[in-house]
């Protein structure tokens, strides 16, 4: 079945009544599957480390780290890396984890580092990702490089 809305975002006026619009949408509309990656840096959504695990707020503007911003520039999604913006929206950590169901998808060698830390490390704000860990429906999808530096299974 198609989706029976879409809730588009519009950072570009004013972020944070963007975000409190958001947190509204949430309150009637619950997420039920969170698709999600995870950054080189270990950040989840644009929640770059250190990450606030704490806030309840459904949607922050975030300040982006310079490496969040060297991988979206990496990533050819602007042309130079001065055009990436050192703000954006991000729905928080707390809201991710609320979702029923999250399914995480992360590619490339460049993450590796950052699964691992995720996976196989403690739960800590210094790698934003490893939260994933106290989900108690998440589906983690690997591809070979990215998962290259998890220990193997005996």
């Amino acid at each position: 079945m198609p989706p029976k809305a879409f809730h588009y975002i519009d950072a570009e006026q004013d972020p944070a009544l963007e975000c409190k619009r958001l947190g509204a949408v949430l309150v009637k509309h619950p997420i039920d599957v969170a698709f999600i990656g995870i950054g080189e840096n270990g950040h989840l959504a644009f929640n770059d480390p250190p990450a606030d695990f704490e806030t309840e707020e459904p949607y922050l503007v975030v300040t982006l780290d310079d490496a969040c911003r060297q991988q979206q520039y990496g990533e050819g999604w602007f042309p130079t890396f001065a055009d990436v913006p050192t703000k954006a929206l991000s729905m928080s950590v707390r809201r991710i984890l609320k979702s029923k169901r999250i399914v995480c998808s992360v590619p490339d060698a460049r993450k590796a580092e950052a699964v691992r830390n995720a996976v196989e490390g403690p739960v800590t704000p210094a790698v934003p990702a490893s939260i994933l860990q106290m989900h108690p429906n998440m589906t983690l999808y690997l591809d070979p490089p990215a998962a290259s530096l998890l220990r193997k299974a005996p």
